[in-house]
């Protein structure tokens, strides 16, 4: 019991690792969101750690990866940043990984994902608009009209940070979490044998 907590916890401060490894690999798409939304694909290790060790791992190690990044990176909005993004990525991985926990199979970690990937979107609409852009406008000193305007120059009907959220946000996520589930179901079958201690 007690080797097998131990490799538990090993495992998750790896898959945190891989995480914070991919989370600098970020890469923006100026034709979906402004610049400043970057994609990066540190949720797949995340999932992959949430289906072979269960949600409470996947948690986390989603809560490990926003910490380290912290102390690398460090902090442009006093942390509201990161606790959006760790919120964002919670409401990710735990449908996901509590829908495939009730009954482990491919169809099942598909639905999980879909149900995680549209809970995320939702989220991070609503998180975008309350939360993070007040929160970099206050830190860049930028009104919320600026942001609407750098969606605009791609999306010509946004006017609002509704058609901001609707527009860039969603589309934004919705296409990250379909890459992000893609990568999760091809790897993971190569790689939870390795987690649950088989070969």
């Amino acid at each position: 019991m007690k080797n097998e907590k131990t490799r538990t916890m090993v495992e998750v401060a790896m898959l945190s690792a891989i995480a914070v490894v991919l989370m600098l690999f970020e890469f923006p798409l100026p034709f979906i969101a402004p610049p400043f939304y970057e994609l990066d694909f540190s949720e797949v290790p995340i999932l992959i750690g949430a289906f072979a060790l269960g949600p409470v791992a996947g948690i986390a190690i989603e809560a490990i990866k926003i910490l380290l990044n912290l102390v690398i990176n460090g902090t442009i909005t006093a942390g509201v940043g990161e606790l959006a993004n760790f919120i964002m990525g919670v409401a990710f991985v735990l449908p996901a990984s509590l829908i495939y926990k009730h009954k482990k199979t491919k169809k099942n970690a598909i639905i999980g994902l879909v149900a995680g990937g549209v809970i995320m979107t939702v989220a991070a609409c609503f998180i975008n608009v309350l939360v993070l852009l007040p929160a970099y406008g206050k830190a860049f000193g930028m009104p919320m009209e600026a942001f609407v305007q750098m969606a605009a120059a791609i999306h010509s009907s946004i006017d609002s940070l509704t058609g901001f959220a609707l527009l860039c946000v969603a589309p934004f996520n919705i296409l990250k979490a379909v890459l992000v589930s893609v990568l999760t179901i091809l790897l993971y079958k190569h790689i939870s044998p390795i987690l649950k201690g088989r070969r």
